[in-house]
């Protein structure tokens, strides 16, 4: 398994994670995000801009791995904030999301973040087993979300209880 260094993303990561998070988009089937990123948008999106909480990237050598970040978008009840991640296709690498996660988790901790949700495509097999095994639990189902082609596709939701010692439900 490669060697991951995690740490809070900078405006000066936006051109790589473009790349990596417009892969993910381009190959379809796993994100509801449907168009691309400049890097412009993705760090006001993710990195420093109004909804953004925290974003941490993965580090692997000299290339980044993948990223997961925390916001507070549309109308979360008090103390709850979204979460994404995104990790490289090719060449994928064990354990960034793990690793991503440990390290989200303690800064919602410190930022007195309560519930972290995740809204996944029901069709994302990969992403729903990855939230279940961080300890999040469905519950409720957004149905026949229409993707930009009218595609029907479930949203499953899951939160994430962060508590006193950092662990989930």
């Amino acid at each position: 398994m490669a060697q991951l260094t995690i740490r809070n993303a900078t405006v000066d990561d936006a051109a790589e994670l473009c790349g990596l998070i417009n892969e993910i988009i381009e190959a379809g089937g796993t994100t509801a995000l449907e168009d691309r990123f400049s890097p412009e948008l993705l760090a006001d999106w993710f990195i420093f801009g109004e909804f953004a909480i925290i974003c941490h990237v993965a580090q692997a050598g000299s290339g980044l791995a993948g990223f997961q970040f925390l916001s507070r978008y549309g109308d979360l009840p008090v103390g709850w904030a979204d979460i994404g991640t995104f990790a490289r296709l090719n060449p994928k690498i064990p354990g960034v999301g793990t690793a991503l996660f440990a390290a989200t988790r303690s800064a919602a901790k410190e930022r007195s973040i309560e519930i972290i949700n995740a809204t996944i495509r029901a069709d994302n097999i990969g992403g729903l087993a990855y939230y279940e095994k961080m300890g999040f639990r469905t519950y409720n189902t957004l149905k026949k979300v229409p993707l930009k082609d009218g595609t029907p596709i479930d949203r499953i939701q899951k939160q994430f209880q962060v508590t006193k010692n950092g662990s989930g439900l």
